[in-house]
């Protein structure tokens, strides 16, 4: 029979976790867009040397290791190796936003590739041949209309950084995931606190999906008009 009576001590560590959980959420999807822009740039970019082009080839080795090793590896490398490559010693909290970012800025560029992307190429052409230079027309009229499709994508990639933030836990920091296995640890139980967390798991991506369900059914409304 399960038992539900430590929540009445432990309940505060629970919040605790679910506020450093929402902390790394917020700070690594901002990072992660950021960079995931300047990739997408990077990408993109046609400067070359001796018809190459380096940007493009940096942005594109980067996504594709990023995608094919695992998160809690890319965690582990960042914690470890900013002090062996770089002689910087970093907290078990930065690392693991730096490399939750890292990862997400991958995921990210290819969100951004796929707004632009989608935005009818009739566009572009009208936009050159009313002299606009290719900066110009990416700045003022694909990425606004760019924007309405990645913003719901973006709300997407929240969700699932939400649950991967989970994966901190191995570096000690306080998140949900680590406030459950400090209950645990306290209570000898061993599957009510997991329980627990994912309620709170679930009540937090559960809400966040709908947030930007309503969102996205707002922006289409808007363009209908």
């Amino acid at each position: 029979m399960f038992t539900f009576s430590f929540l009445g001590d432990y309940m505060p560590k629970f919040i605790d976790g679910v506020k450093i959980t929402l902390g790394i959420s917020l700070i690594t999807v901002f990072l992660g867009t950021l960079l995931g822009a300047v990739l997408f740039f990077m990408k993109s970019s046609n400067f070359s040397i001796w018809k190459i082009k380096p940007l493009k080839i940096i942005a594109s080795v980067y996504v594709e290791i990023i995608r094919g090793t695992p998160m809690l590896l890319q965690i582990l490398m960042v914690y470890s190796g900013s002090k062996i490559v770089f002689n910087i010693d970093v907290t078990a909290f930065s690392a693991a936003i730096i490399a939750i970012a890292l990862n997400s800025a991958a995921y990210v560029s290819e969100i951004v590739r796929a707004g632009i992307e989608a935005v009818d190429v009739g566009q572009t052409e009208a936009a050159r041949s009313l002299g606009m230079s290719r900066g110009m027309t990416m700045r003022l009229i694909i990425i606004p209309q760019a924007v309405r499709n990645i913003l719901p994508a973006i709300g997407n990639e929240f969700v699932a950084v939400i649950k991967e933030s989970s994966m901190a836990s191995v570096l000690g920091v306080g998140e949900l995931m680590f406030s459950a296995k400090i209950v645990q640890g306290a209570t000898y139980l061993s599957l009510e606190p997991l329980m627990v967390a994912a309620v709170f798991y679930f009540i937090l991506t559960f809400s966040l999906g709908r947030l930007m369900g309503y969102a996205e059914r707002r922006m289409k409304a808007s363009d209908s008009r």
